[in-house]
């Protein structure tokens, strides 16, 4: 299939640009395989989607303010957006403007905080050297910003409230660039009320990176690469994987990261094995879903690879045409907006 089969019309004003008043008060869009159905309903019913002996899985990694604003020997302007760890304390990121960024450019962050570029990628990223006068993780959440993505415009880099709630409650492993937005919906409370209905509750790290977002520059699908990024799953959430796949019961996946780290996992292994990895798998049109029974995401970017995931997991045409529902039902879009169960 092409790229360009995941495509849909979004007017504007459906993207979300603040989180709603609170983080249960989404809408979730219901959509039955089974029955080829669509369903209107809200985020605080999903425990009534589930089952006693469903096993839902969460990515519990935590989001770091990558976003750093500095300045130049000569004073000019300079952000940089920290995209990857290559070696300890040297970075590949991405810099606006990043011509202003020659090979052993200085950039002054604070008195505490600089950095040095080293080199240039081929995409057209720098490679930077940051130097810090304390604990570097300290410093840069001092200092850094919460990396909202682009289509989020507001006056200034970000509000205060990010801080909070570009964030899941759940969140525990620092690393990521980008939240596990389908995780963005619960509160402490949805978690005790989806136990207390007897649903099993697992967590997996995967550290959501570039490669999430990055967008899709080929026409043809074949063609198509996801970036890797690491994961991991620990013992106690592999025996309970490994028990509900033995059982037959339903393995339901908070989001496409977590998804994303099941199925590789899965795939690699013929069954779930603990410790870290790598997850290079790409999902495209064919792929035969092996891990995850039921996935709750939020609304993704037309012809993105996030659309590519859910459109294969839920079947194309059920996905695209509960995609136009959601546009004509004014649902708020992206990492934001209100969310889908496919299940």
């Amino acid at each position: 299939m092409l790229i360009s089969d995941f495509n849909y019309d979004l007017p504007d004003e459906l993207i979300a640009q603040e989180p709603s008043p609170t983080r249960d008060g989404s809408r979730m869009l219901v959509v039955s395989r089974r029955a080829s159905s669509i369903i209107d309903g809200q985020f605080v019913d999903l425990p009534e989607f589930l089952r006693p002996d469903d096993l839902l899985v969460l990515n519990n990694t935590k989001v770091f303010p990558a976003r750093l604003f500095g300045r130049t020997e000569t004073s000019a302007n300079i952000e940089i957006f920290l995209v990857k760890e290559i070696e300890k304390n040297v970075w590949e990121v991405l810099a606006r403007p990043a011509k202003r960024l020659k090979t052993g450019k200085l950039i002054i962050f604070s008195d505490e905080l600089t950095a040095i570029a080293i080199d240039r990628t081929e995409d057209g990223k720098v490679i930077v050297r940051l130097e810090a006068d304390g604990d570097l993780d300290e410093i840069i959440d001092e200092l850094g910003k919460t990396p909202l993505p682009p289509y989020i415009k507001r006056t200034g880099a970000d509000i205060d409230a990010d801080r909070e709630r570009y964030q899941t409650v759940y969140a525990k492993r620092r690393g990521a660039i980008a939240a596990p937005t389908a995780g963005l919906h619960f509160r402490a409370d949805t978690l005790d009320k989806i136990r207390e209905k007897g649903v099993a509750v697992a967590e997996v790290t995967l550290h959501v990176g570039y490669g999430t977002f990055e967008p899709v520059r080929v026409d043809d699908l074949a063609d198509h690469a996801v970036l890797p990024e690491h994961y991991e799953i620990g013992p106690d959430a592999t025996e309970l994987l490994n028990r509900a796949k033995r059982d037959g019961r339903r393995i339901v996946a908070i989001g496409t990261t977590t998804t994303r780290a099941l199925e590789s996992n899965f795939a690699e292994f013929g069954r779930f094995v603990a410790g870290a990895n790598v997850a290079g798998l790409t999902i495209t049109p064919g792929y035969a879903f092996g891990a995850v029974d039921a996935l709750l995401t939020n609304f993704h970017l037309p012809k993105s690879s996030l659309l590519v995931l859910t459109s294969v997991f839920g079947g194309h045409e059920l996905i695209m045409n509960a995609y136009r529902h959601a546009v004509s039902e004014g649902y708020r879009f992206y990492s934001y907006g209100d969310c889908m169960l496919i299940e």
